[in-house]
């Protein structure tokens, strides 16, 4: 899996896939994390890569020749006018506050791709060319506004790493983590053996706990230490719905929640 991100400040990325499963999948050669400065795909004198919208309006909007130049060049290593910017197993993303929500389900679609272009973009916005005739896809990390796409980019590089195979110690892992596991006819999770539904939203993971038994009188619950494999899976898929519904209810729209039994 290679990833190629486009931004201006390309100095952020030398943290965030420096550390953990991002830097050991990179090591390991699972995945190649490519930095690229918008700046350079620029070739006036100021290396301007904004300018102001039309219309008027508050701020600067992002240009679109520089971004069509910069993946035209990286994809086909040669900057092509025209050409079709997405071969097979490529996604092109724009980081928007508008785009689709980024979800499991959508790190899981990236998890089977060979490629991953992620454009960051900053100021009011990016020209809406970009998004219609460059991006296959447009991809917001949630409700809110971000000063640029570095962050999200970074978010999304570790959430598909962590799914390709060999990236985490345990495979299982990925298995049993928050929304990779949907919840059934019944409202409560399937099991981890059955197959996850690409359409599912999915639910929260189950609580964890840890030595020390007894920390301030907060005991670790009795199920959990008593040995037997179906009560405490029984337990744990009890508790992942019982903290969907209070923490995350819009995960559970449209399913009659019911009780394991």
């Amino acid at each position: 899996m290679r990833f190629d991100i486009i931004t201006i400040f390309p100095e952020f990325f030398g943290g965030p896939l420096d550390y953990g499963i991002v830097r050991r999948a990179r090591e390991s050669r699972l995945i190649e994390a490519c930095i690229h400065d918008l700046r350079d795909f620029a070739h006036d004198r100021h290396r301007t890569v904004d300018d102001r919208p039309f219309g008027g309006g508050e701020g600067m909007v992002m240009k679109p020749e520089p971004l069509f130049e910069a993946v035209e060049t990286l994809v086909f290593g040669g900057y092509e006018k025209g050409k079709t910017p997405a071969p097979e197993g490529t996604a092109i993303v724009l980081l928007s506050a508008a785009g689709k929500l980024f979800r499991q389900e959508t790190a899981r679609r990236f998890a089977q791709l060979k490629r991953i272009v992620l454009l960051c973009g900053r100021y009011e916005g990016v020209d809406e060319r970009v998004a219609e005739h460059l991006a296959t896809d447009e991809i917001s990390i949630g409700d809110f506004v971000l000063s640029g796409g570095e962050l999200p980019a970074a978010m999304i590089v570790d959430a598909v790493t962590r799914l390709i195979p060999g990236a985490l110690g345990n495979e299982d892992s990925a298995l049993n983590e928050s929304f990779s596991e949907p919840a059934g006819a019944d409202g409560l999770p399937t099991t981890t053996s059955q197959p996850l539904r690409a359409t599912s939203r999915g639910i929260l993971d189950y609580p964890h706990y840890t030595r020390p038994q007894s920390f301030r009188g907060w005991d670790v619950p009795e199920v959990l230490i008593g040995g037997n494999h179906e009560e405490i899976r029984r337990w744990r898929r009890q508790k992942a719905l019982e903290k969907t519904l209070r923490n995350r209810p819009d995960l559970l729209e449209g399913i009659s929640a019911g009780r394991d039994r």
